[in-house]
């Protein structure tokens, strides 16, 4: 059984929204239901899409206008990057990093041919950790960049490597998977993900070569911690099974940060996962994770 590589892609601007430059401030709690009202409207409009109901679709385009449009929710999208609510997410890649071996002083820099290569998908800033370390050459897109030095690309469509040049050591998935609409689009985007990495025992130039190839990637806990879908050893078998092995994770209240490394190629036993139940519970959300074998 082979995992399918054909299909549909989806169309990312259904997900993660842009962001703007300077977003006025949202309180905690606005920004969390603000963000929660969104990402059900987009889930309906999803469902309304694929079924061909353009009347449901409209009606839902005036719920998202109601609440401020796609404007408001990427003020709310930026507000939780702020310093004094955690600051950018690889500010734990980071320290992971460090943890594991010498990184180059930024004061000194480091050559061109010495540093990692990143993709950094539903990029919000050029100014984070990883980009000020001089560890990686980043390179930033967005489904809808207003900022320099962001492409404006949809990861989906973005064309597959010409060559080895083209691949990255890292791709760094912060809060994008959980915007793709449905579970079969977030199986295609981390099967994707193999496409623009380097192969495994790629030799690497730097010191930290064990921790690469590999993806960086962080959801919003309760898409791990109180799903009817997913949950820690689902999550697990799923990345092992597309060649990832776990090197490091952290779960706070909020957030869940993982690093797979790139190990092996994708297995060809166990590649059909679908949606099977692992909580019940009224309470439980529906975050899930599909990849279609050739049989599903």
């Amino acid at each position: 059984m082979t995992i399918k590589r054909k299909g549909r892609t989806k169309n990312l601007a259904a997900g993660r929204p842009p962001t703007t430059r300077k977003p006025k401030s949202i309180s905690r709690k606005a920004t969390k239901a603000l963000i929660n009202s969104h990402h059900l409207l987009e889930k309906k409009k999803s469902q309304a899409i694929a079924k061909g109901d353009r009347a449901a679709e409209a009606a839902i385009d005036g719920e998202i206008a109601a609440l401020g449009g796609i404007e408001k929710y990427q003020q709310a999208s930026l507000q939780g990057q702020r310093l004094d609510r955690g600051g950018d997410s690889s500010h734990v890649l980071m320290e992971w990093i460090k943890s594991d071996g010498p990184v180059p002083s930024s004061s000194a820099g480091t050559s061109a041919e010495t540093r990692l290569k990143m993709l950094e998908v539903g990029a919000l800033s050029t100014t984070n950790m990883c980009s000020r370390s001089r560890l990686f050459d980043v390179e930033r897109i967005d489904l809808n960049s207003q900022t320099d030095g962001i492409i404006q690309q949809d990861f989906m469509k973005r064309p597959l490597p010409k060559d080895e040049s083209e691949l990255f050591d890292i791709i760094s998935l912060s809060l994008v998977l959980n915007f793709v609409p449905d579970a079969i689009g977030r199986g295609e985007m981390l099967l994707r993900t193999l496409d623009f990495l380097k192969q495994p025992n790629t030799d690497c130039s730097s010191e930290l070569h064990d921790l690469f190839p590999s993806l960086f990637m962080v959801l919003p806990a309760p898409c791990v911690t109180n799903s009817r879908y997913m949950n820690e050893p689902h999550m697990e078998t799923i990345m092992n099974t597309l060649g990832y092995v776990k090197a490091k994770s952290k779960i706070t209240q909020r957030l869940v940060y993982y690093l797979w490394i790139r190990k092996s190629p994708v297995q060809s036993s166990s590649a059909t996962f679908k949606k099977v139940e692992l909580r019940s519970g009224h309470s439980r959300n529906n975050f899930a994770v599909v990849l279609r074998g050739s049989s599903g």
